[in-house]
């Protein structure tokens, strides 16, 4: 297949589109910094706390380019890698949150356009009778069986309860102009996030309805070559007019890139202040940490660009990443928010306990063998498949624990059993602290 003109045209112009406004944006981050005098690591993270609810409330939702266009997959990754580490690396939070304005408006405007010609498409049938009737292939509604609803439901709180871990979710609602400006974003986003989300839900069922030998993509399926990851792409490609599949070739290019800023920025955040600020260079000076940031972006895009060569795919690792944030990040949230005893040393043990009881329960994407074998563990295709919910059993037992060396931590550091010398994480200072300000709270009410 040659190379798509019309469609290479297309991606040009939107990666210009979306670096100019990058670029806007890094000039409005600086003019807003010289004026307001306030600190630069802080203009770069949070926006200068200052970005408003319609722009918050787009940046709080977020391979094409080797499919339609014909492009080589090296060259499709890192031209997209390139465009978002060079506004990133401009502007911080701001170029972020106006880039991914226009980023989202062409997904909702673009994705819904491609589902009529999509559904339209004389290659397949009804949508409604391929729901729970075996026509090409398996129904796509499909069936939730007893011994599977354990999974569903460790599935389901790990895509909801999990992503409270992000740090990117923070990030912005930190960088809310006011407390009722975040409160706002997150009701309207948990709104907006479901209309995302309905296309592609119609997009498989049209991919799932369609006899493929009666298109230019030919037998088998794609489900039968095993490129269902690959299905958004090849049904524009395959399944719409010329025209539409260019305008799609938007939609998904502006998901990719609204993640990929997203995850650079908060990389780069928590290694500049969690990591290099209060742990490696506690004197930092204010241009020291601003070229700490810069060189943290570059960085974490060339490695994690590396990374989506390797053969396990990006899928395993956007997997890792969420179990990681509900298993290991979501317990220390809730205990640093609700317990107040909790410490370093809970947060420490819980997170090794967490990390290596999710080991022990094996995952099949990266290739490990359970140790831990829980009730209704079985051998399919050769591989253990582990149906109890292990990662909402990874999280409570982490939970468990965090609370638990907290408890003890603290009572052993404060009835002066173990020397203060030993304290690394001055629990007995955070615990001091806390009793004079409970104190003090309770004197102002009186």
């Amino acid at each position: 297949m040659a190379l798509n003109i019309p469609g290479l045209i297309v991606t040009i112009v939107f990666y210009l589109l979306v670096l100019g406004i990058g670029i806007w944006a890094s000039i409005k981050s600086k003019r807003d910094e010289n004026e307001t005098q306030v600190n630069h690591a802080d203009t770069l993270l949070l926006g200068n706390r200052n970005i408003s609810l319609v722009v918050g409330i787009f940046t709080t939702t977020g391979v094409t380019m080797s499919v339609i266009l014909d492009l080589s997959y090296t060259v499709s990754i890192w031209i997209s890698a390139a465009v978002a580490i060079t506004y990133t690396l401009m502007g911080g939070l701001y170029s972020v949150a106006y880039t991914d304005v226009i980023q989202l408006s062409l997904i909702f405007i673009t994705s819904w356009l491609c589902v009529p010609f999509l559904l339209m498409s004389p290659t397949s049938v009804d949508i409604t009778t391929t729901s729970f009737n075996h026509t090409f292939q398996a129904p796509w509604v499909g069936t939730l069986s007893a011994d599977r609803a354990w999974r569903w439901i460790d599935i389901f709180l790990l895509l909801s309860v999990g992503d409270l871990g992000f740090q990117d979710f923070h990030q912005r609602t930190l960088s809310a102009s006011s407390s009722s400006t975040a409160k706002l974003r997150c009701y309207a986003a948990a709104v907006l996030i479901p209309t995302f989300g309905i296309p592609p839900v119609l997009i498989g069922a049209v991919a799932a309805s369609t006899d493929w030998n009666l298109t230019s993509y030919g037998s088998p399926s794609p489900f039968e070559r095993g490129q269902t990851g690959l299905i958004l792409p090849l049904a524009l490609h395959h399944l719409t007019p010329p025209y539409i599949s260019v305008i799609g070739i938007g939609a998904v290019a502006a998901a990719v890139m609204s993640s990929i800023d997203s995850a650079l920025l908060s990389a780069a955040s928590i290694f500049s202040s969690n990591i290099y600020k209060k742990i490696l260079r506690k004197k930092a000076s204010e241009n020291e940490i601003r070229w700490v940031i810069r060189i943290s972006v570059v960085l974490f895009g060339l490695a994690g660009t590396s990374l989506t060569f390797l053969h396990t795919g990006v899928m395993a690792f956007w997997v890792l990443g969420g179990e990681i944030a509900y298993i290991m990040m979501f317990p220390q949230l809730v205990c640093v928010l609700f317990f107040s005893f909790s410490n370093g040393y809970g947060a420490t043990v819980g997170f090794l306990v967490g990390f290596f009881l999710r080991l022990s329960c094996g995952e099949p994407l990266l290739g490990l063998p359970p140790v831990i074998h829980f009730p209704g563990s079985t051998l399919e295709d050769g591989v253990y498949v582990q149906y109890s919910p292990i990662k909402t059993i990874c999280m409570l037992v982490t939970f468990a624990v965090i609370l638990l060396v907290s408890y003890l931590s603290s009572l052993l550091f404060t009835k002066e059993v173990i020397p203060d010398k030993w304290d690394v994480f001055q629990v007995k200072v955070q615990h001091t602290a806390y009793t004079q300000l409970s104190t003090e709270d309770d004197n102002s009410q009186l």
